[in-house]
């Protein structure tokens, strides 16, 4: 009995790209306003912030956000499986226990949210608690999605590790590979986190500045921290310097900029739109950083190509209802003023 073939990718290695850049930049949207969103809440110091409907409002959210990052979440790890099979299959192995791990965390993180959405109406500082540990999970999943990644384009090394231990307890021990990469994302998603908090609290004068000052020192402070992770990149500079990952860079640059010009002119379109589509060229810019590193050992376009149509088309027509069923849903929310403060 011969078993299947598995060692073609099922449609044009572009087109998994498209895809994979694409749903990965809407889990990060996601993924950033709830992490972000949480760390706005839980350090802004907003007076009475607990009583404040526009955090209440934002806290019932949390748990439609954490379930859009799950889901959103799916297709982008699928895509680059299928592209980087063994280099991600291999990483996740050697931290195979804090790989699993993660679904603990997000059960966790998913519950505490619901226990904090719940109290939402208790003036008191019940919800913070159940908000730290949401918090707390998401730092432990963020990090080990980082090690992981970032061992996947070490070959050697991954071959090293497991050498050595077969625990499924090894995190990446080369920090300079992704610490200030996971740093930089955390501070971006502070950023969006910002971006939202003032948005939802747009026609309240407090909440929206507490929203514009997190948007504009988180962009600063992600700023560095992504300054400093290119400068972690020397060897790989010259490659990257030579692929469209630079001008996908300098275009998010410039987009992030003219979103934050257009949020405090209070103009939110242009500015969500351009802040998404920078969120599009750091992520690509990062795919490119991928691909410089794991030059002369793998190298994607090697892969046979037999195109499945049917479960791409449906999954293609999949997204786009869902895209605008989201759409239409966010609309309506947007279109729902919450009660002036004191008026609740």
């Amino acid at each position: 009995m011969n078993l299947p073939d598995s060692s073609f990718i099922p449609a044009p290695l572009w087109l998994i790209n498209v895809l994979h850049l694409f749903t990965l930049s809407l889990h990060f949207i996601a993924m950033n306003f709830l992490f972000g969103g949480i760390l706005v809440v839980l350090s802004a110091g907003s007076k009475d912030r607990w009583n404040d409907p526009v955090v209440k409002r934002l806290i019932k959210m949390f748990p439609s956000a954490m379930a859009a990052t799950v889901t959103l979440g799916v297709a982008p790890l699928l895509f680059i499986q299928v592209v980087f099979t063994q280099q991600v299959y291999s990483a996740a192995i050697v931290s195979g226990w804090l790989w699993l791990g993660v679904i603990l965390a997000v059960i966790v993180a998913y519950f505490a949210l619901h226990r904090a959405a719940l109290k939402s109406d208790d003036a008191s500082r019940s919800k913070r608690a159940p908000l730290v540990v949401a918090l707390l999970g998401m730092l432990y999943v963020s990090l080990v999605y980082s090690s992981v990644f970032s061992m996947a384009e070490r070959p050697q090394l991954i071959h090293s590790l497991y050498a050595r231990a077969q625990t499924g307890l090894i995190l990446n021990p080369e920090f300079g590979d992704y610490f200030l990469r996971w740093l930089h994302m955390m501070l971006g998603a502070v950023t969006v986190g910002g971006f939202f908090v003032g948005l939802i609290g747009r026609d309240h004068p407090h909440i929206y500045a507490i929203g514009k000052k997190y948007y504009l020192w988180g962009m600063v402070f992600a700023s560095g921290a992504g300054i400093g992770y290119l400068g972690s990149l020397t060897p790989y500079m010259p490659g990257f310097m030579h692929s469209p990952g630079i001008w996908a860079l300098t275009a998010a640059i410039i987009l992030s900029l003219g979103s934050l010009h257009f949020f405090f002119a209070k103009k939110f379109l242009p500015s969500g739109l351009m802040l998404f589509v920078s969120v599009v060229g750091m992520v690509t810019a990062r795919q490119y950083v991928r691909l410089v590193k794991l030059q002369g050992q793998f190298d994607p376009a090697s892969w046979r190509v037999s195109t499945q149509w049917s479960p791409l088309i449906l999954f293609l027509v999949c997204l786009v209802v869902a895209i605008a069923t989201v759409f239409y849903v966010i609309r309506l929310f947007l279109a729902a003023k919450p009660a002036q403060p004191g008026r609740d």
